[in-house]
């Protein structure tokens, strides 16, 4: 059976077998990508690599399936963002190493077209998921508790592996709508709700404050999705267990969320006052309006990684920002970070990469079937999540982040995209 593919809103159904090998090798790998991603070393890199495997083999397979406009959108979006930054980080002769990160949205485009061809079981994906938050909040307890570490970081940086940690509990919460439709329902939505709550713990215990400045957002979108389904008496029991929670976390001082919050008052206040400039807070303010003065000169290229080394060094030559922010190399910002080495087009490119799964998931966020609206709900809730992350961290300058977000909106928009194809 030859490889066919025809770029329209197909109407005809995916021809692969629900039992072939094929199927249960697109499962696996999704699970292993999910439970694997934060609890060992580079975890998020297993499953992604069992991906590539099955979408560079997919030739040799020669499934027939179909590439809708839609899908066309999701990868071409994905290959704009990355060539662009390439071609930027070429102009500005910045080696290959500056082609690593983007690149891994190249290669996340064969795992897309894999998972199109065999769309995974939605149960090995949201086990997965919750399988994946409840170890990294396990392991943050195991590192707080037992080892007496001070934040939290897994094996990658505190601030990534705390903001992963919230968002694999996130998906965990948007997975409750296709839970409660499954003949074990009750299993499921346990599973899901410890997997939401260790994922959050786990960004709590590593103390990452950006990571949670954007989670009643996060709710909102959660209500809007599935709050009119919802009884009273769920929505006042979800409350309460939302307030309690928290009261409970914030007042216990082993977590270390209270040293975190008062720390982050301190630290504006030391910065509002002139005190200080090099706390926490202050260096990335610092860092922000750094960036801004660079955006302001080279607005449309900007300055590349090196310019951007050398424009701070000057800015805090002449006195304009601190000089303790000159150990980072980043903004601590994605949108001021990208802004100011890769410009406008820079920026806009990072902005499509967020806006159009958003748009492309969005319609389908208050669908009849909640199996369909789950995963329409966790495909929107991605960049949203990634948004709010970049606000204090520049989330795809790190390895972690970039290969999360790609494989993961290859794997949400490969279900998605199935579910589309059935329904016209």
């Amino acid at each position: 059976m030859a490889l066919k593919t025809t770029v329209n809103e197909a109407k005809v159904p995916f021809t692969i077998l629900e039992d072939s090998k094929s199927i249960f090798y697109a499962s696996a790998s999704v699970f292993i990508f999910g439970a694997l991603s934060l609890v060992v070393p580079s975890g998020y890199s297993f499953g992604a690599v069992l991906l590539l495997i099955g979408g560079l083999a997919l030739p040799l397979l020669r499934p027939q399936f179909f590439i809708s406009r839609r899908d066309c959108f999701v990868m071409t979006t994905m290959a704009l963002y990355a060539f662009t930054i390439i071609l930027l980080a070429w102009f500005y002769d910045e080696g290959s190493r500056a082609y690593d990160r983007p690149s891994r949205l190249l290669l996340a485009i064969p795992a897309l077209l894999f998972l199109l061809a065999n769309p995974p079981r939605l149960s090995a994906m949201w086990s997965g998921f919750a399988l994946g938050a409840i170890g990294a909040g396990g392991w943050a307890l195991c590192q707080k508790l037992l080892l007496n570490t001070v934040r939290a970081g897994g094996y990658t940086h505190v601030i990534q592996f705390g903001n992963l940690s919230m968002l694999l509990g996130i998906l965990c919460l948007a997975g409750m709508g296709w839970a409660i439709l499954q003949p074990h329902r009750k299993r499921w939505l346990v599973l899901l709700a410890l997997g939401a709550v260790m994922g959050i713990l786990g960004s709590l215990l590593s103390g990452s404050r950006g990571g949670w400045v954007g989670f009643p957002l996060i709710l909102l979108v959660l209500y809007r999705s599935y709050g009119k389904e919802w009884p009273l008496k769920w929505k006042g029991a979800l409350a309460f267990g939302l307030v309690l929670g928290g009261v409970t976390v914030f007042a216990l001082p082993q977590t270390g969320v209270q040293e975190r919050v008062f720390q982050a008052v301190d630290d504006i206040s030391l910065y509002v006052s002139g005190e200080s400039q090099d706390t926490s807070v202050g260096a990335r303010f610092e860092m922000w309006k750094g960036a801004s003065h660079l955006i302001s000169d080279r607005p449309i290229l900007g300055w590349g990684q090196n310019g951007y080394l050398k424009g701070m060094t000057t800015l805090a030559e002449d006195g304009i920002v601190s000089a303790g922010i000159l150990q980072f190399d980043h903004a601590h910002n994605e949108f001021l970070d990208t802004f100011a080495k890769r410009g406008l087009i820079g920026l806009a490119v990072l902005l499509l990469l967020y806006l159009v799964p958003m748009k492309l998931f969005s319609e389908y966020l208050r669908h009849s079937n909640l199996e369909i609206r789950a995963v329409a709900v966790a495909g929107f809730l991605l960049p949203v999540a990634y948004i709010d992350f970049g606000i204090t961290q520049t989330f795809l300058g790190h390895n972690s982040g970039v290969m999360m977000y790609a494989f993961l909106l290859a794997i949400l928009w490969g279900i998605h995209s199935r579910h589309r194809k059935q329904l016209n």
